[in-house]
């Protein structure tokens, strides 16, 4: 068998299938049909019926025809020594079972296989014309959303209950091409991205114009990723690249919304005297001085009651010890407390107004630091 792709039409990720319109190409040696002479005999189409042919047929076929304009395209050529080559056109509809994890940066590998229906191996035996060269076409093909990288034939069996069939199998590895996508879905989030900054450079009392701009970027990009799954199948077990890219493009822009909702927040809640720094690190400091004061009240009066113990229970000095020993360190828990508000006291924002500033800086550089992780793990892993 030999095979010429004449086209591929459509890829379908819905479907999970390809259509491709192929010109299929059979030899075989019949003994009954030699003749003398030395040139070949072309019969017509409809004389089919009265040869023998192999009972061919694509496996994973969901629906094929045979093309009838003007005539049935088929041909039938007999050679002196009994040699038929039966030719066909069909174009056929391929089930692709596809992964769609690193979509659109994926490749997908489909097959074509051929197979006997009735014939098993002891009948007929099934064998490519030249190797991988016997299919053509792949080299010229030029297809809207994908390249084709590489193909190759093999040779197998099909193992089924009612015995062992042979199979041809044609192999083609297609790589998306990822520029559509580039200037259809990605510059766009990004956009959307950089546009949720804009409000940390507006004035927090400008509430309109930051709610307005933060809405609308949130519903924008709702829109842009129920778009980006409308050619996509819907029931699908796997997270695709694209759509971990919009939730992450998604949580920065929800994110700018609820920066200034905090920022706000805070301002509202800010006390209006001129002295307000100190007046927040007196509070500051009285509560940390209150919460240390009560543990260390604590700890103070563990330490009585263990005397107390220890003095009644004079007969096990040994146990008193073991006792005296565990509430010995009460500083550290002490040490530990004063730690902790030094620790929680760096997080206080003294003044809302620098929420914004933190905000200008830290939102592009975790975007593109999480962009870098993206595009490395997806292009190379």
């Amino acid at each position: 068998m030999s095979l010429d792709i004449a086209s591929i039409d459509t890829i379908s990720e819905i479907n999970m299938d390809y259509t491709a319109t192929i010109f299929l190409r059979q030899r075989w040696t019949d003994e009954r049909l030699c003749f003398d002479g030395n040139k070949s005999l072309s019969l017509d189409g409809r004389l089919v019926e009265m040869l023998w042919v192999p009972d061919t047929f694509i496996v994973d076929s969901k629906k094929s025809f045979l093309h009838d304009i003007t005539v049935e395209n088929r041909l039938i050529r007999i050679y002196p020594n009994g040699t038929v080559l039966y030719a066909i056109r069909i174009t056929t509809t391929v089930a692709c079972s596809m992964d769609l994890t690193k979509y659109p940066m994926d490749k997908q590998t489909c097959t074509l296989q051929l197979e006997s229906w009735g014939y098993n191996i002891n009948d007929v035996m099934f064998y490519w014309t030249r190797g991988n060269d016997s299919v053509r076409g792949l080299d010229t093909l030029r297809l809207a959303q994908y390249t084709v990288e590489d193909h190759f034939t093999s040779v197998s069996e099909a193992v089924y209950e009612t015995g062992r069939y042979p199979k041809l199998v044609f192999h083609f590895e297609l790589k998306r091409n990822i520029l559509y996508f580039i200037l259809e879905t990605y510059v766009p989030s990004i956009l959307l991205v950089v546009l949720s900054w804009v409000s940390f450079w507006i004035s927090q009392s400008s509430v309109p114009a930051r709610i307005c701009i933060g809405v609308t970027t949130v519903l924008t990009m709702t829109t842009l990723m129920m778009g980006a799954r409308t050619s996509l199948p819907n029931a699908n077990c796997f997270i695709k690249a694209i759509d971990v890219y919009l939730g992450i493009c998604f949580s920065f822009i929800f994110g700018a919304l609820l920066e200034y909702a905090v920022a706000h927040f805070c301002t509202l809640h800010r006390p209006s005297s001129k002295e307000l720094p100190k007046v927040e690190d007196e509070e500051a400091e009285e509560e940390r001085n209150g919460v240390l004061a009560a543990v260390a009240n604590s700890c103070s009066a563990s330490d009585n009651v263990n005397k107390i113990d220890s003095s009644k229970s004079s007969k096990t000095s040994i146990n008193g010890k073991k006792e005296r020993s565990k509430h010995s360190g009460c500083s550290s828990p002490m040490s530990v407390m004063k730690r902790l508000f030094c620790i929680f006291d760096c997080f206080h924002v003294k003044n809302p107004y620098h929420i914004d500033n933190y905000a200008r800086f830290s939102f592009p550089l975790s975007f593109i630091i999480i962009n870098v992780f993206y595009w490395v793990y997806y292009l190379y892993f």
